[in-house]
């Protein structure tokens, strides 16, 4: 194959993901057989197959057990709003992580002490193995899951605290800067970065989509000075939302 060259089952893809995009294949068509691709196109079976497992895993169609492949809708990004600061009316667990005033929604958690993993010690400057308070969070818009998020909170600063629980206690829920304020640690900066990674089954199973599918990943650690206080692991469904960031300028 000359060099830059794709090969056929990239070829076929393309073509597919095109008509896909201009509206020739639209939402819930089902798109051409193994058999069609084959013919159309002057390809093996294997080359087929291949270009319809590269659409799939790019989340453009989905197989239907029985029936088929079919292409799915793709509904319009909506955008998850994050800010370098908060509002003062609402300080609440999912304000945190979407300050867009207009959105509301609810959120669950619950919380385990655990070992800090090696990555998670890193980015609370601890050692790894040392006692963290680990919460689990699903946050939805109505009935929708929108995001997930685990934080890590290291027991030496809040362990004996009332906030030891970020769910449970007289701050339960009020997020990470005004709990860590109740015990007289002043949070002042925030770092993150996002990336992005293939969704792991049991995220599929709650976000919906299928596992394999892309999702934004945000590593979110707030910290006090130079002291890391929380850092989280926030995961976001890439083809349904976007994250937008409204930052002051000194």
């Amino acid at each position: 194959m000359p060099f830059g060259e794709q090969p056929a089952y990239l070829r076929v893809a393309e073509d597919l993901r095109q008509q896909i995009a201009d509206g020739s294949l639209p939402p819930h068509t089902r798109l051409p057989s193994q058999a069609t691709i084959r013919s159309t196109y002057g390809v093996s079976d294997t080359v087929a197959l291949e270009a319809r497992k590269v659409l799939m895993a790019e989340g453009l169609v989905e197989g239907r057990s029985g029936s088929g492949t079919y292409v799915r809708e793709r509904p319009a990004p909506r955008t998850i709003a994050r800010s370098g600061y908060r509002t003062l009316g609402d300080c609440s667990a999912f304000r945190q992580e979407q300050t867009d005033e207009r959105v509301r929604g609810t959120w669950e958690g619950h919380s385990e002490r655990v070992e800090a993993p090696p990555a998670v010690a890193e980015r609370l400057r601890i050692e790894a193995g040392e006692q963290v308070m680990c919460t689990h969070y699903v946050f939805r818009t109505g009935s929708e899951p929108v995001m997930l998020s685990t934080s890590w909170e290291p027991l030496r600063i809040t362990g004996r605290t009332p906030v030891m629980l970020p769910e449970q206690g007289p701050l339960a829920g009020r997020g990470v800067v005004e709990r860590m304020a109740a015990i007289d640690v002043t949070v002042d900066n925030v770092a993150e970065e996002i990336g992005a990674r293939p969704a792991l089954a049991a995220e599929a199973r709650v976000l919906g989509g299928l596992p394999g599918h892309p999702v934004l990943v945000v590593h979110r650690t707030f910290r006090a000075g130079s002291l890391p206080v929380e850092t989280a692991e926030v995961v976001v469904p890439a083809d349904r939302f976007r994250v937008g960031y409204h930052l002051p300028v000194r």
